[in-house]
């Protein structure tokens, strides 16, 4: 099997604005790709850049894609282990476009063999529900959201923090004392806690009965997470801090996290996810599911990598449901309140609307 073209979309997708520790998005800044075999088979592929995390902007990805394309043209896609080790060859890092590419090298892969994803890569239909997640706002704004949530049947929500220490504790006291305690609350600081006020916070917000904080200070601080893993009254997800195994080895020997948030935009797609789950796994170290701001293309790629990871055991993928405008995906991984399913279709079973697709700014490499 040969790649003969690739067709590169700046898959732009308005959404209501998200606002996290780090910074406001305005609009989903993702790519979308296909990459066309001569045998027929298409891989589709998707990435969502989040600048102020991963440093990647959907131009640069746009033209990284363009150099990756002409770089794998001619070459067998299910050679998977070259091909992504050639997109270090091409640029260090960029782990955000290289999932697009990973995504869609497992697509083509799993489409040959003529199984679903989650088949492919070992596992089996099983029932998954997400958390849902609300931005950073006054407390008395996300107090209302919340009860929103729980009107809609939510039992898991997860609470963007980070801005200012005495105002977050201010945003969870009046959440909690909206919703009650039998509401599941998880916590993300997305770095923005300062290593001097870190302990304090989690001290504060352990009465509100918090299931775990996602990355509480800047990954510049990673040397001080151990002390604070081992002090904090709340369990430490690591998130910003493991982009690769690398650093999940690192932290997991230095006993600096209770649990890990895997992402593909982080990691650069599938074939590292897996390593990171499987190095956490053998540390009993529980995973998480998460994602930046995808659409239900690369969400039902997550769904079929966390039906298939036995340690992927939380799940915060209600990415296309934070403020998305539209939904062009046809097929793929479908909501029922919070809970996921998605068919048997062999490969990720999702595409994107054609005519969606004919109104964006392309390239075919």
């Amino acid at each position: 099997m040969k790649i003969v073209k690739t067709k590169i979309y700046q898959y732009k997708i308005p959404m209501t604005p998200f606002t996290i520790a780090t910074g406001t998005m305005h609009f989903a800044q993702n790519i979308f790709i296909e990459i066309h075999t001569d045998e027929g088979i298409i891989g589709l592929g998707e990435c969502s850049a989040f600048p102020m995390i991963v440093g990647e902007t959907q131009l640069s990805g746009y033209h990284h894609a363009k150099d990756f394309s002409a770089f794998w043209k001619g070459k067998d896609p299910l050679a998977m282990n070259e091909r992504l080790a050639e997109l270090a060859i091409v640029i260090a890092g960029n782990y955000t476009i290289k999932s697009a590419f990973d995504m869609a090298l497992y697509d083509i892969a799993a489409k040959a063999a003529n199984v679903p994803l989650y088949a492919y890569l070992g596992g089996k239909q099983k029932a998954i529900e997400t958390d849902l997640t609300i931005g950073i706002d006054s407390p008395e704004n996300m107090a209302k959201q919340a009860i929103e949530f729980l009107q809609q049947g939510v039992k898991m929500i997860k609470v963007k923090l980070g801005k200012d220490p005495i105002e977050d504790v201010e945003r969870i006291k009046q959440i909690r004392k909206a919703i009650g305690n039998e509401t599941i609350l998880r916590i993300d600081a997305n770095q923005g806690w300062a290593p001097e006020n870190a302990l304090k916070v989690l001290e504060a917000l352990a009465p509100f009965d918090i299931e775990f904080c996602e990355q509480p200070m800047h990954k510049y601080f990673d040397d001080q997470l151990p002390a604070l893993c081992k002090a904090s009254p709340i369990k430490i997800m690591a998130d910003e801090s493991v982009f690769t195994h690398h650093d999940a080895r690192k932290l997991i020997q230095q006993k600096a996290c209770h649990s890990i948030n895997i992402k593909f935009a982080k990691s650069g797609g599938i074939n590292e996810a897996i390593k990171i789950h499987d190095l956490a796994m053998a540390h009993q170290i529980p995973c998480m599911m998460g994602g930046m701001l995808e659409s239900r293309l690369a969400l039902s790629a997550k769904m079929h990598f966390a039906m298939a990871k036995e340690n992927i055991q939380y799940y915060d993928m209600d990415t296309c449901l934070l403020g998305h405008l539209v939904d062009p995906v046809i097929g793929g991984v479908q909501f029922n309140g919070m809970h996921l399913t998605i068919s048997d279709a062999i490969g990720i079973g999702a595409e994107v609307d054609p005519a969606y697709l004919a109104k964006l700014e392309s390239v075919t490499i």
